[in-house]
């Protein structure tokens, strides 16, 4: 039996004294003053947020198994110095694990980092650590422009980010490339930013030889890949055009795309231009786009649907919902046989 894991998850339901402490941390910041202590969230609370959301979404669906990790939009390491944004970072964490211990066989952790913009990876390294060593944790969310919609950041190739990727690589985990909110007022969250950044990413990867330095580094880019799936062809055109080798040398053995695309004809374009090896099963839920297709009739967001739907064999479909996953996330492996799965 295949299981159906969900590499795109975010706690978009937490309870709302969580994101009521931001509010005040952040305000006391802008006084210059001290943020208040974190409030107490009880398990019975924590329960009532997931249980009537995501793991209810979750069971309706068919999943098995949620890679869950704190809001993408609410990480915010513009927001404050380096101080706030580690103590928020971990207040989101430490909130993740909660979740996994209360539900050990449908969600495992990935982290938020505290990006703070102007800041080295430091902070950020000591808390993948934490949560890879201390909270079981599988893999983090990196965000290539800390800044919130600004691009100012290097490019995920300069040697800014190597502490961070020597760590990673050590710990064998992956990082999904995903931003968070936009202060940019050109850019909208998610329907632009996000899948700009996607995007931007991709083409920063395929300018450099990254991969030849770190064989090992594993990236998720989300949202399908952004564009890269229509521009395929641009891509391969451009890799020639930099004398580089073709993109499957070089890229796409590091380098995959989650099926978080809320449409059929977008994911079969997915499925038939890039490679299934390359694919791992996402929704994003609950996330970006919770309502209901009228077209179809179902929620945009269930993209289970439009996997099964694809005109693969079962073995493609079986690596797009577990092998794939398996093999990218290796801690997430090991967590599932312990389990005897």
């Amino acid at each position: 039996m295949t299981l159906v894991i969900d590499c795109h998850g975010h706690y978009t339901t937490a309870p709302p004294q969580h994101d009521e402490w931001r509010a005040a941390q952040v305000e006391a910041y802008k006084n210059g003053g001290k943020a208040p202590a974190y409030p107490t969230i009880t398990d019975d609370e924590i329960r009532e947020t997931i249980e009537s959301n995501q793991l209810k979404l979750i069971k309706e669906r068919g999943a098995d198994v949620t890679i869950f990790s704190p809001r993408a939009s609410r990480m915010a390491p513009h927001v404050g110095d380096q101080a706030v944004s580690e103590a928020w970072s971990q207040h989101c964490n430490n909130l993740i694990y909660r979740v996994t211990q209360l539900y050990p066989e449908t969600f495992i952790g990935v982290c938020q980092l505290p990006q703070s913009p102007k800041a080295d990876m430091s902070a950020s390294i000591k808390e993948l650590r934490r949560c890879v060593e201390e909270l079981g944790f599988v893999g983090c969310n990196l965000n290539p422009d800390p800044g919130g919609g600004h691009f100012t950041h290097p490019s995920l190739t300069d040697e800014y980010w190597y502490p961070f990727y020597e760590t990673m690589c050590e710990l064998d985990v992956p990082a999904m490339i995903h931003v968070s909110g936009s202060c940019n007022p050109a850019m909208h969250a998610t329907g632009g930013y996000y899948l700009a950044a996607d995007t931007v990413a991709f083409m920063q990867l395929m300018e450099a030889d990254l991969f030849s330095r770190f064989p090992n580094l594993r990236f998720i880019i989300p949202h399908g890949g952004g564009a890269v799936p229509f521009h395929w062809g641009r891509y391969r055109g451009l890799a020639d055009m930099l004398k580089k080798p073709s993109l499957d040398e070089y890229i796409m053995t590091n380098v995959f795309f989650d099926t978080c695309v809320y449409h059929q004809p977008g994911i079969n374009l997915l499925a038939d231009v890039i490679e299934n090896k390359n694919i791992l099963f996402g929704s994003e839920m609950v996330g970006a786009v919770r309502g209901i297709d009228p077209t179809t009739g179902q929620y945009f967001d269930d993209t289970k649907r439009y996997v099964d739907a694809l005109d693969i064999t079962a073995e493609e479909r079986a690596a797009i919902f577990e092998g794939n996953a398996r093999r990218v996330y290796p801690r997430l492996d090991a967590k599932l046989k312990e389990q005897g799965l």
